[in-house]
Order: structure tokens, then C-alpha cells, then sequence
């Protein structure tokens, strides 16, 4: 009985669960997915709204006060909008309320459903999302497993409907073909394919608990339908829909939903559901200094558990890059937003969680395979190519490094090949050593190269340990392309012509979309070289140079009229909403100040995250910003992101154990900590002292205690 009642009651184990709360991050530019879903779940199931602006990239913004249905697919944090597949509405004949935004001139009966949304009547929790609807008189529950939705009715009304839309998505998803069959008085099949940022296909399968007694077709807009069906609710009041989903096939989605959904104990299904997440989020046991603390933390973890999801169904079969369905042994992962999580997320997989990090090596290599090069930013077996560089190499190259890749030589071979493409800017890169502003079609390109070098460092570290010298030197030359950029009369990076004249006019605090920087400006690209700092600090002057620069670069404001939307959180220059600062306040560290890294990681930790729907100072960016937190919040962050090298920051708990593995732990210890004792005294690593500023991950991975002590002095 125990393992189906809530963990809490359980006695000796913690329930994780009650730390998270899910709304964090769902107003301002969070962008985070509100609904039940399971820990990197295929379905992510949740109330769904019609897009106003950028903020409703998930579908959801906790500004909002409609709702138009709960769908089965969501983006979590991303700067685009996407996916919001397969949408039910339960509603009352004869009540219906018709959405005037959907209406058309040319189309005059195109309608859709909404009810009113109380904040007051909705609650979310990991796993299990539940809120009233009083415009319909019914009552919503909805949870997951990891490739199927469970949803729960109560009506009030003797004849009761249940819209099934496959046709609407979110933000500029285009449905381009569907389809809605009724296949018994139980059960209904179809798919919606759609273009979009990604293009593609959902299946699925719908089965119900009570049997339909009719049907109606609704125009919804142009050339698209929704069917309403009727059930007879004048004695039975709940109606409950299990669905499973599938980018293969409905005979796949209805194998996902007959393994993984048997029955109709919702309170079971959300049981297992919640046992799974406790699993997860337990992956870190924290002593924090308060509760809020403790909501924030554990709800970063929640949020870095959501992206990658599950792309592969229960018989291993799955829509692969070249649009054929493959099959594989391994679990195969989509949502990779990978130019922002391999700065944190990916890092934090390789220490907490061996299974997910196993996984994407395979899900990397299986699109190399499918689409000649490794993937950008793939969503839904589809490219979308979305920012700069070449992200994939750095994490498949951490991954080698870190010893979670069975065949090296044929990862290095990917990424190899995948850096010696002729698009993204690389064909510029091999012909003139950067990418002059002047040849390019595409806009950026500094950070684009920048990137670039970032990924060829991390390349020649796997040639190096490979023996593969010939390309160790061609790629450790090419990782220092961003000296290029480097202008020493104004001490920034910026753009510049073949000849190796700079762009003028020069503004060093633009920061404006499709400029010379992707979503930054010169001010925060300047410290993008987490894979060199020794050569920028040279280049800077010198450790007092550097250091002074870096001073600056947090307290100088400038001129902020050209920001994008997207560059938030903001110090001085540097920008925490946006993924190209993460690294910077460690910079401090590698030129003898790690008390100045302790100040700013603490102003962060304290004054970019909250516990409340504004809680997340940019876009959650598919885990990134809260995977910063989780390693900040323990004291360490792996600036070079495929080194294995860990800096010290400022914990900002009491102690965090992590189960790296293996059956081992280790544990962080910060004594004397408080929101004064911000610097650190001394370290011990197994009772021994430790020098240096930062820790291997193979120091980590072999389990033991770390151990700072904290006081409110600055030590060197």
C-alpha cells in the first residue's frame, strides 16, 4: 500500500515533491511548461492558451485568465513556440463560450472553446495539475506516465461534451494534415502533422471510460475541425480519457498506452507518477538555510527534469532526422536545446544522472547517422538549426571526456565531420580564420565563431586523448578564432570585414536581435572563452587588467535602449537571463579572486531567483537556468564545458549530497554559512586540505565529502 499513498506518509523517506512549486517561472520571460508530466517524459500535459506574444512559448503565461483546452506536447522555457499537440476541452453543450480571436471575416462560423481560468480553482504540483472550470461545472484532473496522458472529468451537467481539437499548437505551429477518427463508442484515433519551428507528426490514441453517444463537428478556422464528443453524465459524473501518443504510429501510440496505462485508478497513476519524480529529485539531498530556499532549489531541479524528453516508444521505435522510423536499445531524447544546456544542464546529467547522460550519447550519434552531422537544436526528429555554433560536439566531447562513450573513435569521427561542414559560418572559418561580417549571409557572427572555437577546443581534447594529433593542432589552432574579433583599442570583441578592417559605427552595448551577437552584446561576448581564460586574460593585460575589466563589466550600465527582450537579469553589463554570461563571475578565479566570484554567485543566487511565478529572470531555456542554480547553489560550476573541472563559488546551503553513482555519494559541506558568511575560509576533500579553487569531476564521481568553511571575511 505504501508505495501508492503519498511519500510523505511513508514514514522514512522524504517527499521531494512538496518542495516545488511548478508556477515559478510561469510569468514574466520564464516560459516554463505548467502541467503534469513525468521526469524527461514523452507527454507534457497541460492547460493550454492562445499565444498573445513571445511570453506564451510554452502555451502557457500566468498572466493569462482563459484557457482553451489541455494538450499533450509543450516546450519548457525556450525563446520559440512550438508543439501544444492533441487538445481536449471539456465543456457543457449549450454553454459554450467562443473565443472572438479565432474568428474570421472570410469564415464567419470559425469558433473555439474557452472557459475562464481562477488561479484560485487551478493547482500544479510535479506530476499532477488540477483546476475547475465553473463556465462548464466541471472539474479537471491530469497526470502522466511517460508516454501517455491520463485525464479526469467531473461533470454537474446531465449531458456533458468533450472537444477533441487536432489541429491547434502553439505560437506559429501550422497544422498541414490531420486527422480524427471515431473507432467504437470508446475509443478515437488520429494525428496532426504541423509545421512549424519543427516540422512534425504526433499519432495517437484515445481510449474513455464512458461510452460516446454522439458527435459534432466544429469549425475551428479555415480548413480546420475539432470534434465534440457527447456522453451521458445523468448518473456516472466522471469521465476519464487515457491517451497515448507516438511520433511513429497509432498502432505505436496504442502499444505506448496498453504497456504504460492499465486500468482507470487515476489516484495510482499519480502515485507511481509522483514515486518517480521523489526518484529524481532526490538525486540531491539539501540541508537549506529556509524554505524558501528549499522551494526554489527543488523546483530548479524539477525544471532541469523536464527537457530532454522522451522521443522513443516502449518497443524502442522512434521518428528518426531523415524522417524514417528507426529502432533502438537505447532511450532516444528530444528537445535538445543544446547551445544553452551545455553550459550547466549537461554538466549536471554527468554528475547526477548516468542513465540520461548514456542516453544522449546514443540519441547524438543515432541523428549524426540519420543527418551526416551531430544535431544544433532538435526538436521532434526535425533541425531547426536554432543558434550558433556547433553545441553538440562540446557535450558529446564532455561525454568522452567523462568516459560515457563506449566507441570514441567514432564520436571523435562525428564531430570531426560535423566541424568541417561548409554552412553555420565553418566554411568562412577554414578560409579566412574567423567569420568576416562582410562574406557571411547571415548575421551574428561573431558569436557564431566564438561558439565555433568553443566547440573546437573541446574536439581537440578527445583528438589529444585519442592520439589523433593531426587534428588535436588543427582544431587547437581553430579554438583561438575569437582572437580575430579581439579590438585592443576598445578592449572588446566586434565584428569585422575580410580585410580586416572593423565594422563601423561601433556600439559596444548593442544588443539587438540579428546584429553582430546572438542575444548579447560586446560587453558580455568579450568573456566568451571559458575554454582559454589563461589566453583572455593575457590578452586583457594581465590578472590586474583582467580583474579590473571584470569589475567594470558587472557595475557599468551603459546604454540598455537596444537590449533585446531576451537579455535580462541584468548587473552592470552581464545578463543572467541569457546563456552567454553563466560563466563569467567565475572568471574571477582563475586571477586569484575567488572572494569577488563569491560575492557576485551570491548577488545571483539571491537576487535573479525567487519563489514566485516571476521567479526565473529569463527564459528557463530547456533547464539551463535552473541547472545554474542547482550547481551554483551547492558551490560549484564547470566553467570550461568539456574540461571536467569544477570552480568554487559560494554554496548557499548547509549541505548537499549528491548520489553521483555507483552506489556512492558526495557531500558538500558549507560550515558556518549564512547570507553573511558568503567567502570562503578554507576547503578540505576528505578531511584533507584541498588547494586551488575548483575540483575534478573524477574527484567527485569517486564519492567522499567536500568541505567548505564560510565567514563574512574575504580570504585569498
Amino acid at each position: 500500500m505504501c508505495a501508492v499513498m503519498l511519500l510523505a506518509s511513508c514514514g522514512d523517506k522524504k517527499d521531494y515533491t512538496a518542495f516545488v512549486d511548478p508556477y515559478i517561472g510561469s510569468g514574466g520571460h520564464g516560459h516554463v511548461f505548467v502541467g503534469a508530466s513525468t521526469p524527461f517524459g514523452m507527454v507534457q500535459l497541460g492547460p493550454h492558451q492562445i499565444v498573445e506574444d513571445w511570453d506564451w512559448c510554452s502555451g502557457y503565461h500566468y498572466s493569462d485568465s482563459l484557457v482553451f483546452g489541455f494538450s499533450h506536447t509543450r516546450l519548457t522555457g525556450t525563446g520559440c513556440g512550438d508543439l501544444g499537440d492533441i487538445l481536449f476541452m471539456p465543456f457543457a453543450p449549450g454553454k459554450e463560450k467562443i473565443d472572438n480571436r479565432y474568428l474570421d471575416s472570410r469564415e464567419a462560423d470559425c469558433k473555439h472553446l474557452f472557459a475562464r481560468l481562477d488561479h484560485n480553482l487551478e493547482s500544479v504540483k510535479p506530476g499532477l495539475y488540477t483546476v475547475e472550470l465553473p463556465d462548464y461545472g466541471v472539474n479537471v484532473r491530469l497526470t502522466t506516465t511517460d508516454r501517455t496522458g491520463l485525464h479526469e472529468y467531473t461533470f454537474t451537467d446531465e449531458q456533458s461534451a468533450i472537444l477533441i481539437d487536432p489541429c491547434t499548437g502553439v505560437c506559429g505551429d501550422r497544422t498541414t494534415d490531420w486527422s480524427l477518427e471515431v473507432v467504437d463508442p470508446t475509443h478515437v484515433k488520429g494525428f496532426r502533422h504541423s509545421e512549424g519551428w519543427a516540422n512534425h507528426i504526433v499519432y495517437f490514441v484515445a481510449e474513455f471510460s464512458e461510452p460516446i453517444i454522439g458527435q459534432e463537428e466544429m469549425h475551428i478556422v479555415h480548413d480546420e475541425y475539432a470534434t465534440a464528443l457527447k456522453f451521458d453524465t445523468s448518473k456516472e459524473k466522471k469521465v476519464l480519457v487515457k491517451v497515448g501518443i507516438s511520433a511513429v504510429s497509432c498502432e505505436n501510440a496504442a502499444e505506448n498506452l496498453a504497456a504504460e496505462l492499465l486500468g482507470w485508478d487515476f489516484d495510482r497513476v499519480y502515485a507511481e507518477t509522483k514515486n518517480k519524480w521523489n526518484e529524481e529529485l532526490g538525486r540531491i539531498d539539501i540541508e537549506p538555510m529556509d524554505e524558501k530556499q528549499q522551494r526554489i532549489f527543488y523546483t530548479a531541479m524539477y525544471h532541469s527534469m523536464i527537457a530532454p524528453s522522451l522521443f522513443s516508444d516502449v518497443n524502442g521505435e522512434y521518428r528518426g532526422a531523415d524522417g524514417k522510423n528507426h529502432q533502438a536499445e537505447e532511450k532516444q531524447y528530444t528537445m535538445l536545446s543544446l547551445w544553452d544546456t551545455y553550459r550547466a544542464a549537461y554538466p549536471l546529467f554527468t554528475l547526477i544522472n548516468e542513465e540520461m547522460s548514456t542516453s544522449l550519447v546514443s540519441t547524438f550519434m543515432n541523428i549524426y547517422e540519420q543527418q551526416g552531422t551531430l544535431p544544433v537544436w532538435h526538436l521532434q526528429g526535425w533541425e531547426t538549426n536554432c543558434m550558433p555554433g556547433n553545441p553538440a560536439v562540446i557535450c558529446l566531447a564532455d561525454l568522452c571526456l567523462k568516459g560515457y562513450v563506449k566507441d570514441v573513435p567514432a564520436a571523435l569521427e562525428a564531430m570531426k565531420k560535423s566541424s568541417m561542414r561548409e554552412d553555420r559560418g565553418v566554411g568562412y572559418i577554414k578560409e579566412y580564420g574567423f567569420i568576416p561580417y562582410d562574406k557571411s549571409d547571415e548575421p551574428e557572427v561573431v558569436s557564431r565563431c566564438m561558439e565555433h572555437a568553443i566547440a573546437d577546443a573541446s574536439l581537440a581534447k578527445v583528438a589529444k586523448m585519442q592520439g589523433d594529433a593531426e587534428a588535436a593542432e588543427y582544431f587547437g589552432n581553430r579554438s583561438k578564432s575569437w582572437e580575430k574579433y579581439y579590438d585592443p583599442s576598445v578592449r572588446l570583441v566586434r565584428a569585422r570585414a575580410a580585410d580586416g578592417t572593423w565594422r563601423e559605427p561601433f556600439d559596444p552595448y548593442l544588443a539587438r536581435h540579428y546584429a553582430d551577437f546572438s542575444e548579447g552584446n560586446a560587453w558580455q561576448y568579450t568573456w566568451l572563452v571559458p575554454h582559454d581564460v589563461q589566453t583572455l586574460v593575457d590578452t586583457l593585460g594581465g590578472p590586474e587588467h583582467f580583474t579590473a575589466k571584470l569589475d567594470t563589466f558587472f557595475v557599468e550600465e551603459g546604454d540598455r535602449s537596444n537590449f533585446g527582450v531576451d537579455v535580462t537579469g541584468l548587473i552592470g553589463q552581464y545578463a543572467h537571463g541569457n546563456e552567454p554570461s553563466h560563466h563569467i563571475a567565475y572568471l574571477y578565479n582563475y586571477v586569484g579572486h575567488q572572494e569577488k566570484c563569491a560575492e557576485r554567485v551570491r548577488q545571483i543566487l539571491t537576487e535573479l531567483y525567487f519563489d514566485d511565478h516571476s521567479g526565473v529572470c529569463g527564459n528557463e531555456d530547456a533547464g539551463q537556468m535552473s541547472a545554474w542554480y542547482v550547481l551554483s547553489a551547492i558551490g560549484l560550476y564547470q566553467v570550461d564545458p568539456a574540461a571536467g573541472e569544477f570552480q568554487f563559488g559560494s554554496p548557499i546551503v548547509h549541505k548537499a549530497t549528491l548520489n553521483v553513482g555507483g552506489g556512492k555519494n558526495f557531500t558538500v559541506i558549507a560550515h558556518n554559512n549564512s547570507m553573511e558568511n558568503i567567502y570562503i575560509q578554507d576547503v578540505k576533500l576528505n578531511g584533507k586540505p584541498h588547494a586551488g579553487t575548483s575540483i575534478t569531476y573524477d574527484q567527485i564521481k569517486a564519492g567522499g565529502t567536500l568541505e567548505f568553511t564560510m565567514g563574512a571575511t574575504p580570504v585569498k
